[in-house]
């Protein structure tokens, strides 16, 4: 995720970085509750979410679906959306 620290970083102040605990708890609730059956469908909402609840000018999400292939060990998807 993309953020601005120069402030957090000039003043060592909590208060002005991102979250990354509220950020996870968002993600996680966001997930256990959702239906979608693709996850490209997903993940697109998931860049969506923090785009817009977190003020984030750009992301970059990795997505595993382990298991999905028989003979993978892994397979996934890399998005990446706003402004770099």
């Amino acid at each position: 995720m993309a953020f601005d620290i120069t402030k957090a970083a000039q003043t060592d102040d909590i208060a002005y970085t991102l979250n990354y605990k509220t950020v996870s708890k968002r993600l996680i609730s966001f997930v256990e509750n959702s239906q979608f059956f693709l996850v490209e469908t997903l993940i697109c909402e998931i860049a969506n979410l923090i785009l817009t609840e977190f003020n984030v000018p750009w992301v970059r999400i990795v997505l595993n679906k382990k298991g999905a292939i028989r003979g993978a060990s892994d397979v996934g998807i890399i998005i990446e959306r706003g402004e770099k």
